[in-house]
């Protein structure tokens, strides 16, 4: 097992901090009409990031999940606005699992955004599917759709299966989270392609289980970003003649803010480990990282915001992002109830 980046991983965090430090926009999307970066996305496609895990016969660049580990982790320090999560993950590792490659080429060199939409038997993301004249079509809504506001392809699971559509009519969604984009989609009679899988659900759980691991690399970065401007604030911020970080309870809380991302690095490292090499311990590893990992993100953004102090609350200062962004992340795949089922349930399969 290996927990240490080796020069070439370390390489392509360099390289990936520094493109984010030339060219990402946050401001300009937050405040703006876009709900992404078009610019730095073309940037890491240029680079070859959107299909980093990607087989080169399909386009990509035939790395492991560990580069992309690093890669996210980058995008969760800078919080990114592009659509990396919702296509280079949830998307692309949904046509891989499901060994389809019509589309995994687009999505691949960044041409199109895929976002992936799983529907429920009720509720606000119900869609069905019918077969009609030879093919498929999808009807129904579905909501919260991660970069569904600007996606090119939709994979969509349901009771029926796996489909690949491109046809929707999608409405933007104002969130907690202004940095990730979200929508609402509505499917009337989209002609849409369906994939064949043995055990649809497993590849659901597939994907689950890798977008965990995905998730949490983002979460890492996002902990980093907020140890390292806390630290930086409390070196300069002066009250009653002393800069803040010489009292004791400031100290405190930045050892434990260190101690937090010492230990989510490492439960990263391991999880991208098996993702690339012990796929079968992947169910377990995703969902231990989540546990702690999604708790552990908002505590460090609170506290962050907190020793930042009246600044830390404008909407001019980035704290506030960091934090909301912590808090959509902790519920994306459910709370925290939810994840320590998940959890348990792979503990008893294992027993």
């Amino acid at each position: 097992m290996q927990l240490v980046l080796d020069s070439e991983q370390q390489q392509l965090r360099s390289t990936v901090r520094k493109l984010l430090a030339d060219h990402n926009h946050l401001r300009s999307v937050v405040d703006g009409d876009e709900t992404y970066d078009r610019v730095l996305w073309k940037h890491l496609a240029g680079l070859g990031l959107t299909g980093l895990v990607v087989p080169e016969e399909h386009g990509g660049a035939g790395a492991g999940h560990v580069e992309r580990c690093v890669v996210l982790e980058e995008l969760g320090r800078a919080l990114a606005p592009v659509p990396f999560f919702a296509s280079a993950v949830l998307a692309a590792d949904a046509l891989m699992a499901l060994g389809d490659t019509e589309v995994l080429p687009a999505l691949a060199s960044g041409e199109k955004i895929g976002a992936l939409v799983v529907s429920q038997t009720w509720g606000p993301s119900a869609v069905t599917a019918t077969e009609r004249d030879g093919g498929w079509v999808l009807d129904g809504q579905a909501s919260f759709v991660i970069s569904g506001d600007v996606a090119d392809v939709f994979v969509v699971y349901t009771s029926d299966g796996w489909f690949v559509a491109e046809e929707a009519q999608r409405k933007t969604l104002t969130t907690l989270d202004p940095t990730r984009g979200q929508a609402k989609l509505e499917f009337a009679a989209a002609p849409a392609r369906r994939l064949d899988a043995a055990d649809p659900a497993a590849v659901l759980e597939k994907v689950r289980d890798l977008a965990s691991v995905a998730l949490a690399a983002e979460q890492a970065g996002g902990i980093a970003k907020v140890l390292e401007t806390t630290v930086e604030y409390a070196k300069v911020r002066v009250q009653f003649g002393r800069a803040i970080g010489s009292y004791q309870a400031v100290k405190h809380a930045c050892a434990d803010l260190y101690s937090t991302s010492e230990r989510v690095e490492s439960l990263l490292r391991h999880a991208a480990w098996v993702a690339d090499n012990a796929p079968e311990e992947l169910p377990l590893a995703a969902a231990a990282i989540q546990v702690f990992t999604a708790p552990a993100c908002f505590e460090a953004a609170r506290s962050g915001l907190q020793l930042h102090g009246g600044i830390g609350y404008t909407w001019e200062h980035d704290a506030h992002l960091y934090y909301k962004r912590a808090k959509s992340s902790e519920l994306l795949f459910g709370g925290q109830d939810e994840q320590l089922a998940r959890l348990a349930g792979c503990l008893a399969e294992g027993s």
